[in-house]
């Protein structure tokens, strides 16, 4: 298996980042690069599952709040397959700490913010240039319905949805005519380890489908924003969330 065509998927070793993972390999041959930030043994599951499917993986670990770390890490694994080409970033690592604005920690609205909107800029920011210079790239960023809607208790995981929004919208008209799309997925409720905590019969309710969404689902949308079918497509958000905001 060939690792010139390469997907980086971060926060790719559980959840949506598993199955986006998984589907890219599967739908497009791609070798995909597994990120990880504290949980190596997931990462390495993902890349076993993509292995036994006749697929291509690696892990790659780094933190994407950690810009030292992240130009370090990507810059190693660049000089060392140099015939290799990331020409597909899905920015899906982020994190959670709710809690009501008016008493949030200060730590708890930088850390949210870091890992979704610092990662985005982190990783995209080292990667874009040689898309850029090869004329071809797909950027696919994962956001969220309180991104687009807002969510009580959710201020800093709203704002740093709603900033990637933002950034791909006016990214994708910097980058577009070089045949480097920019676009994102705004998932409702999924079944990850978010949302297991969560009384899915009682918040079902909410959603006109009446259930959450799989995993899977978004990864479809990912796996057609990335292929040739969407050349098209760029500075776009898909919600993919039941009806529970259009």
């Amino acid at each position: 298996m060939t690792k010139e065509r390469v997907a980086l998927v971060t926060g790719g070793s559980r959840g949506l980042g598993r199955a986006i993972s998984v589907r890219l390999a599967k739908d497009h041959g791609y070798h995909v690069l597994v990120n990880y930030s504290s949980s190596p043994k997931a990462a390495n599951e993902v890349v076993e599952e993509i292995v036994a499917n006749g697929g291509s993986a690696e892990t790659i670990g780094f933190n994407v709040s950690d810009r030292a770390s992240v130009t370090e890490v990507l810059k190693a694994w660049t000089d060392a397959n140099p015939e290799s080409n990331i020409e597909v970033i899905v920015n899906n690592a982020g994190i959670t700490k709710d809690g009501l604005f008016m008493v949030m920690p200060d730590a708890d609205w930088d850390d949210v913010l870091g890992v979704s909107l610092g990662g985005f800029y982190n990783v995209t920011h080292a990667l874009v240039d040689r898309m850029i210079r090869k004329r071809f790239g797909r950027i696919v960023n994962v956001v969220s319905v309180s991104g687009m809607m807002g969510n009580a208790g959710q201020v800093n995981y709203s704002a740093a949805k709603a900033g990637i929004i933002g950034a791909t919208k006016a990214l994708a008209k910097e980058i577009a005519r070089r045949n480097v799309t920019v676009n994102a997925v705004a998932p409702g409720f999924i079944e990850t380890d978010m949302t297991k905590d969560f009384d899915q019969k009682e918040m079902a309710r909410m959603i006109p489908m009446h259930r959450f969404g799989k995993p899977e689902e978004v990864a479809a949308a990912v796996s057609f924003l990335v292929s040739k079918d969407a050349s098209y497509i760029t500075g776009n958000v898909i919600n993919i969330n039941g009806g529970l905001y259009c």
